[in-house]
């Protein structure tokens, strides 16, 4: 079944500061090896006794896996509910832990800006800082980035007390 497009979160529905929380997502052993040989196959990531010989000490997801873990949560968790219009680019990542089989992962984006494209007044662009955790609370990786939503009410949105910068 289709969902009506005006029932989605659009660019006036963010908040500037709010925080998003999200996830959980559990990693498994057998989803880092799958992940690792087709497309990270570094021995760290596909061999855990390497792993352990390693500057990770043991077996982790790749970095690349945990953006695309993050990504799904993603859009389990804000954008399946967005009227979202993709994104033109990533800023940053930084991987500050390894992510490890049998970890729990779960994220919180906020919207640290906000504006609507002078060229398109249809088209919102969200610059969005994102964190992702583990089940201890510690922070693996953060996210830079933007994305494009719809406006609902692209004259309204671009008046001077619309919100656009």
């Amino acid at each position: 079944m289709a969902t009506d497009a005006r029932k989605k979160r659009h660019y006036e529905d963010i908040v500037v500061g709010a925080p998003y929380e999200y996830g959980a997502y559990h990693v498994t052993k057998d989803e880092i090896f799958e992940f690792a040989h087709a497309y990270d196959p570094q021995p760290h990531h596909i061999d855990e006794e390497a792993a352990k010989l390693s500057l990770v000490k043991g077996l982790c997801a790749s970095g690349w896996h945990s953006c695309a873990i993050f990504m799904r949560m993603f859009y389990d968790g804000i954008l399946a509910d967005a009227a979202s219009m993709g994104g033109p680019a990533i800023d940053e990542v930084r991987w500050k832990k390894p992510v490890r089989p049998g970890d729990v992962l779960k994220a919180r984006s906020t919207c640290v800006d906000k504006r609507v494209m002078r060229s398109r007044p249809h088209v919102g662009i969200c610059k969005m800082q994102h964190e992702v955790f583990n089940q201890d609370d510690e922070l693996v990786m953060t996210m830079q980035n933007a994305f494009f939503i719809a406006v609902r009410e692209p004259v309204l949105a671009a008046s001077p007390t619309g919100g656009q910068s």
